[in-house]
């Protein structure tokens, strides 16, 4: 790069005029070949770095540096990174990008149109609206669905919540301070911890968030649904949405979605599913049952991010009545032009807004519905496989039956105390890292430390499943026959 002090980097933009293609060529070949690099050595690479000994940031450059030492500052950023590209990276929903996913991003980082209004983007809120409206149909929601794309399942949860809270309250223009009764939601004990979030910054107050029961696999318990919804109703308490969830955080497991959508009809309560993980088994012709009564649904949140493996952020929050959106959310933007179309800005929590759509429409087209297909049902048989070995090895348990490609199990030594017991789970993720550089997660759920397995990177293989295995077993044998008991 020719650098001159006080004077813009030839290769500070692309100009419109085409004169500094070349030194613009010459710095995307180099970031994107280091990149590519790392990424097709990512197997070679531990999935968490060890903390980086060197200073990783300099301070601010008054004149700008040579590109060669852009790069390599570059080089120490990637090669620090989480590395969720190893097929040993098990710890959490975070997928293995698609190809052309990621070179969307380049495309629309490049036009940096805005996904508020029509005027900014033309073409990706068009491709907003269509590519929703298909999957709203794949979902089942009939022929007045439709949604909005958001920056992650939170924000997906919040506008869902907060469309339910105006439709059922009649609450948009004067607020919570009109009702009389205490609004409530009623959720799962094994939801997400974004429920509690959109209560909050919703004005209804995290206690607002009634906890269900669940069953031993981690599904909502309906004969508690129904008897909290009763309890509340008589304690002069409002319940007015349940929130169910297919594919929860910790085990993966899928709700009794058709029962809910049954219960929360009988008292007029609005239904949102949270599948934020499951929802990509619509995908699936095979297993895609797993969500039957997901069409009952009055919202929808899914996050293609996750198992569709389209680069962050990519998430959704779809509605069975659109219009919902016009009447009891939209706050019309009078600065922008007026059309037949609705500005996208207008109905979504986010005013400027990222086009996203692009790479997860391309990454549809590029990879097909009978692609899609295999990537899901080949969870299935890696997660069949891995509980398979748990369930070898008396020493081992399950949290319960997974519904997805989630496998969530601990050391079960009872000769320990809960409090040992946990220490070793923790001891054996950290011989697991160390020495196989593998990444299981380490959630506590029901009071207990879980290592959990989330068998989503298509690259995964059975050998990688044996030698987890093979692992445990040293484990097992090296830190817990060690106990009088267990000799």
């Amino acid at each position: 790069m020719m650098m001159k002090i006080g004077v813009l980097p030839t290769d500070s933009f692309i100009e419109p005029n085409g004169k500094n293609v070349k030194e613009v060529k010459i710095l995307i070949d180099a970031v994107i070949n280091l990149v590519v690099d790392y990424a097709s050595n990512s197997g070679d690479h531990p999935p968490l770095s060890p903390e980086c000994k060197t200073k990783l940031f300099n301070e601010f450059s008054s004149d700008g540096i040579p590109t060669e030492e852009l790069l390599l500052q570059l080089e120490t950023i990637v090669k620090h990174s989480m590395n969720p590209l190893t097929p040993r990276y098990m710890g959490h929903m975070d997928s293995i990008p698609t190809l052309i996913s990621c070179l969307s991003e380049f495309v629309t980082t490049t036009l940096n149109n805005n996904m508020l209004s029509l005027e900014m983007s033309p073409v990706f809120s068009k491709m907003e609206v269509q590519v929703l409206q298909q999957l709203t149909q794949m979902f089942g929601l009939g022929g007045n669905a439709g949604g909005v794309i958001t920056s992650g399942g939170s924000l997906a949860n919040l506008q869902a919540l907060a469309v339910a809270r105006n439709s059922i309250l009649q609450v948009k223009e004067n607020g919570l301070t009109s009702l009389t009764k205490q609004p409530v939601i009623l959720v799962s004990e094994a939801s997400h911890t974004s429920l509690h979030k959109a209560a909050m910054l919703l004005g209804l107050g995290t206690s607002s968030v009634i906890p269900v029961k669940s069953n031993p696999n981690s599904q909502m318990d309906t004969t508690d649904l129904e008897t909290k919804i009763t309890t509340l109703i008589q304690e002069g308490k409002q319940p007015f949405a349940v929130v169910a969830t297919a594919g929860t955080t910790v085990t993966g497991s899928i709700d009794p979605l058709l029962p809910i959508s049954e219960i929360t009809a009988k008292y007029g309560m609005w239904f949102h599913v949270d599948a934020a993980y499951g929802g990509a088994l619509v995908f699936s012709k095979k297993h895609k049952t797993l969500l039957s009564g997901i069409e009952k649904a009055d919202s929808i949140t899914f996050n293609p991010q996750k198992w569709m493996y389209v680069a962050k952020t990519c998430a959704m929050v779809l509605f069975k009545n659109h219009h919902l959106l016009e009447t009891d959310f939209r706050i019309s933007a009078p600065y922008m032009n007026e059309t037949d179309f609705t500005n996208l800005g207008e109905i979504s929590v986010q005013g400027t807004r990222h086009a996203d759509i692009l790479k997860l429409y391309l990454s549809l087209q590029h990879i097909g519905l009978k692609g899609y297909e295999d990537l899901i049902n080949r969870g299935f048989t890696l997660v069949e496989e891995f509980t398979r070995e748990v369930k070898k090895r008396s020493y081992l348990e399950l949290s319960g039956e997974s519904d997805t490609n989630i496998c969530c199990f601990r050391l079960r030594l009872n000769e320990y105390d809960q409090k040992h017991q946990d220490q070793l789970n923790l001891k054996l993720q950290q011989y697991l890292l160390k020495g196989q550089h593998v990444f299981l997660s380490l959630p506590t759920y029901r009071g207990k430390r879980w290592l959990r397995a989330v068998l989503l990177n298509p690259f995964i293989s059975p050998s990688t499943i044996q030698q987890i295995f093979k692992q445990i077993d040293d484990f097992y044998s090296e830190h817990c026959m060690e106990h009088p008991l267990l000799k």
